[in-house]
């Protein structure tokens, strides 16, 4: 069979590591064609040149195409990958600041900044639905997207006929962290197809609570090991009580939630922020990647973030397209599969993966600590969606009331009219067509 991936935000400094991950597995996923994508030529001609150099370079497997037509791109695919920035790396700097200059979180994926960015977005990954749709039906749609929970929630919402699933890189990072860890402490080698990450919650916002082996959850001893070391270092990342309390790891990004006023602090010291960080380190990138010589990803790449993209990627699809019923954190509508909790919601969680689709697997509900945040940034995430799509200022004005990180209520109009002023070339649906 030929099988076209199309990927939409193709001139990203990932693409390279996709491109990797697509090589490993000539043997099982019969890639002929991978579409890049991408509304900058500029940058679609350094990362496609480079693309290609890289594909000759290990025996032609597959054709490189670039196109700065989404329809063209979209045309006959079998899956569509979506990595794009709406407005660029300009705009997440914006997003950033942001939430800085109203004294509050300013990030890309939460808060303020996160929204923005949704608002953004939702319209664009839409629209590419409706290409799918008309274009290459049946093809299945893999977000990577940030804010890629909230996105796929729009998704799940606006466009439920679409097959399609939010990823993130962050649950594949934590298991190969604990893998990382067991070898460390322990001097246990564990080949990563033996381990499953038990994890719930929303994008940005789950809770460890479970690592199975070989069938067997040794998450006590992982626990106790990762308490071991929050407690030796000076200064740790998390609270050890509160993560003992829980009995869980919290993700990263509950941090900005967990130490807000550690965050904040951190920020007044910009320039520079991370966007400002990440626009050096790809102009480096563009530059090494249009050396004409150059077939392999320089090691800089590491340094854009995004480890085990092209794993987790690759992985996905081939699980998809040969069957295999795999375990995979992933974005998904959850449709009952945890008890209690609204069955329309997507939920970051272990799904099987196979030819008939993405399968969320039962799980048990979170406690009452966490479900109580996890509720109220879900109400944030729903009320977004809806004034994204509508163009809705009343709904942006309750979605803002709604987020946990969000100014007090006589400063949310303040807020409101900042984001969407200065987002305004990317937002004709709150402002009108140019």
């Amino acid at each position: 069979m030929k099988e076209k991936v199309a990927v939409i935000g193709g001139g990203s400094s990932y693409t390279p590591e996709l491109v990797n991950g697509f090589l490993a597995r000539v043997d099982s996923f019969p890639l002929t064609e991978l579409c890049l994508m991408d509304v900058s030529s500029k940058r679609l001609d350094v990362v496609g040149g480079f693309a290609r150099r890289m594909v000759q370079a290990k025996g032609a497997a597959f054709a490189v195409h670039v196109t700065t037509d989404q329809r063209e791109a979209v045309r006959g695919a079998s899956y569509v990958i979506t990595q794009l920035r709406v407005g660029g790396m300009k705009a997440r700097r914006e997003d950033e600041y942001l939430g800085r200059r109203h004294g509050l979180i300013g990030q890309e994926t939460t808060g303020v900044g996160g929204m923005a960015k949704a608002l953004r977005t939702i319209p664009v990954i839409l629209s590419i639905a409706r290409d799918m749709r008309e274009l290459a039906p049946g093809a299945l749609l893999v977000n990577f997207t940030n804010p890629s929970g909230l996105v796929t929630e729009a998704l799940n919402r606006y466009a439920p006929d679409v097959p399609a699933a939010g990823v993130c890189n962050t649950p594949i990072t934590t298991k190969m962290g604990i893998l990382e860890a067991l070898e460390r402490r322990q001097g246990l080698r564990i080949a990563p197809e033996r381990a499953e990450l038990n994890t719930l919650g929303l994008n940005h916002l789950t809770w460890h609570r479970g690592f199975v082996v070989d069938g067997e959850d040794i998450w006590p001893q992982i626990l106790e090991g990762h308490l071991e070391e929050l407690r030796a270092d000076p200064d740790p990342a998390w609270d050890p009580r509160t993560v003992e309390v829980l009995d869980m790891i919290p993700n990263y990004y509950l941090q900005y939630y967990y130490h807000t006023d550690r965050k904040l602090a951190a920020q007044e010291k910009w320039p520079p922020s991370r966007a400002e960080e990440v626009m050096g380190i790809e102009a480096d990138l563009l530059a090494q990647y249009a050396e004409p010589d150059r077939t392999e990803p320089p090691e800089d790449l590491m340094k854009r973030g995004g480890a085990y993209y092209s794993t987790l990627a690759t992985q996905l699809l081939d699980a998809h397209y040969n069957d295999l019923g795999e375990t995979h954190v992933i974005n998904v509508r959850h449709g009952g599969m945890v008890p209690g909790w609204p069955e329309d919601w997507v939920l970051e969680m272990p799904c099987r993966v196979d030819r008939t689709g993405i399968h969320p697997l039962p799980a048990e509900p979170l406690p009452p600590v966490c479900f109580g945040l996890l509720a109220h940034v879900k109400t944030y995430e729903l009320l977004t969606a809806e004034a994204a799509v509508h163009g809705d200022r009343d709904a942006a004005h309750r979605a803002l009331l709604a987020h946990p990180l969000g100014p007090s209520a006589d400063h949310v109009q303040a807020v409101l009219d900042d984001m969407l002023k200065t987002n305004r070339p990317y937002l004709s649906q709150f402002w009108g067509a140019p």
